[in-house]
């Protein structure tokens, strides 16, 4: 009555089949609680099989709470209750909305300003750099490490951003995570609730909704030519991110004049401060790279965040904020109890692989690559689209921006660029508030990192096909 080996025919070993029927009795409550089960022998007996595959079932049961045993009496039903039938969902299905598609075709192709290139990437030297990691910090793979990273890497990262961004900091004020994102949360959520952020429009949306999630005040400020348009910010604003070596997404470079203004305007009032998203800089092309807003900030109100997802691989998710030291001290306050969100083995090998010079051998390479794929990019287009195009070409980051006659809406695109297969965003997407469409314009953030260059020519080829109207 309790058990049948009969009809059982999936392929679980005998003590998992016991255990199975024996619990989805109990659950359905065939088997009363507080009833007496057969001893070991007894059922092993019934069954003939070993004593061992009942005892291995019933330890299973007892573990999980099924069943318990009285001393010298033997095992019987736990009483767990049962399940409030009128609670019970009458749909056990998967909601149809909720599905992911996670394929996509092998004739696709991306110009999306989030990917890069990882051909190229030195897998080898990485892999020589973890192989170091392992051998040299087992001790530390064995404890929680430092709530901001350990030590030895932000000292490492401290040295490679004042050598390549000239960013002046102490390993102690530098915090690593997974992303800028989640360095930004953090910080503002040891900020007071009437704290106010601006942003430059457009911008970088994921922050944005970020903000707006946790209940940050936002506001956004249109840009001129020279950048975030300084008298049009709310002058009650404590935070203000800005991205000035190659504004996100129109591709802008901050000129020295405009970055003198914002350095003084957050020193016009206490508790102002700069955030610096230096998100693509290292990739400057035609002249040397432009210095951090950091490096000039003579009075410590110039938050500068960086990451390593542009420069190597974004899977590896590695990122990291430099505080001046009153909010250092602020948000030690508050964080101290926190557990660090990147992998330990990761940080340790990117600690290797920037000591022994593979990153910057890495850069240098991407760079002419990156390069070589923009002019490449560039120059299709101009041939193909021809007066119909305005680009606004800067010589920096992995994306630009791009100005297409069209009569098309952004929506219009949108489903017309699905059907070519052709990953590309609109500045829609990037728009932060309320702006009016240019009219006969669509403007694309155009990202050229990923795709092979010898398929540029059929990118823009789609890209055409996508936004010619006679096609409609």
């Amino acid at each position: 009555m309790f058990v049948s080996l009969k009809n059982d025919t999936s392929n679980d070993y005998l003590y998992q089949k016991i255990y199975k029927q024996l619990k989805e009795n109990i659950l359905q409550n065939k088997v009363k609680s507080n009833e007496k089960l057969p001893s070991k022998r007894q059922l092993a007996k019934q069954l003939n099989i070993s004593v061992n595959s009942v005892t291995n079932a019933y330890e299973q049961l007892l573990a999980e709470g099924y069943i318990y045993t009285l001393e010298r009496k033997g095992y019987y039903v736990e009483d767990i209750g049962l399940f409030d039938a009128s609670k019970l969902s009458k749909d056990m299905h998967f909601p149809i909305d909720l599905k992911e598609n996670n394929s996509k075709s092998k004739n696709f192709l991306s110009l999306s300003h989030m990917t890069v290139d990882i051909t190229e990437f030195p897998f080898n030297e990485w892999i020589k750099c973890q192989q170091k990691a392992i051998k040299n910090h087992k001790k530390e793979f064995s404890e929680i490490p430092h709530p901001q990273g350990p030590f030895l890497i932000r000292e490492s990262i401290s040295k490679l951003i004042s050598a390549s961004r000239g960013v002046v900091c102490e390993p102690e004020q530098i915090v690593i995570d997974s992303s800028t994102q989640s360095l930004i949360r953090t910080l503002m959520q040891t900020q007071h609730k009437n704290t106010i952020f601006t942003m430059e429009n457009p911008g970088y949306r994921r922050i944005f909704n970020l903000l707006k999630n946790i209940n940050i005040d936002v506001k956004t400020v249109f840009l001129d030519d020279k950048g975030i348009n300084l008298d049009k910010i709310n002058p009650d604003t404590n935070f203000l991110f800005v991205t000035p070596s190659h504004q996100f997404p129109t591709g802008k470079i901050m000129p020295i004049s405009r970055r003198i203004e914002l350095l003084n305007w957050s020193t016009k009032q206490a508790n102002r401060y700069i955030i610096e998203d230096d998100y693509d800089s290292e990739f400057k092309y035609e002249t040397d790279n432009i210095p951090s807003l950091q490096s000039l900030d003579k009075n410590q109100r110039v938050i500068y965040t960086g990451t390593f997802s542009k420069i190597m691989i974004p899977g590896l998710r590695i990122s990291y904020m430099v505080l001046p030291p009153d909010l250092l001290r602020n948000y030690k306050k508050h964080n101290h109890h926190l557990i660090l969100n990147s992998n330990l083995l990761t940080l340790y090998t990117l600690y290797y692989f920037i000591e022994d010079g593979g990153l910057l051998k890495h850069l240098k390479k991407m760079n002419h690559i990156y390069e070589q794929k923009r002019k490449k990019i560039i120059k299709e287009i101009k041939n193909k689209f021809r007066d119909n195009v305005e680009i606004k070409n800067i010589p920096a980051g992995l994306h630009f921006l791009a100005y297409f006659k069209s009569k098309l809406t952004y929506e219009e695109f949108d489903e017309r660029i699905k059907k070519e297969e052709l990953e590309v965003y609109s500045i829609k997407r990037f728009t932060l508030s309320k702006h009016n469409k240019e009219e006969d314009i669509i403007q694309l953030v155009i990202g050229f990192a990923k795709i092979d260059v010898n398929l540029i020519p059929e990118a823009i080829e789609r890209l055409y096909r996508a936004l010619n109207t006679a096609n409609n």
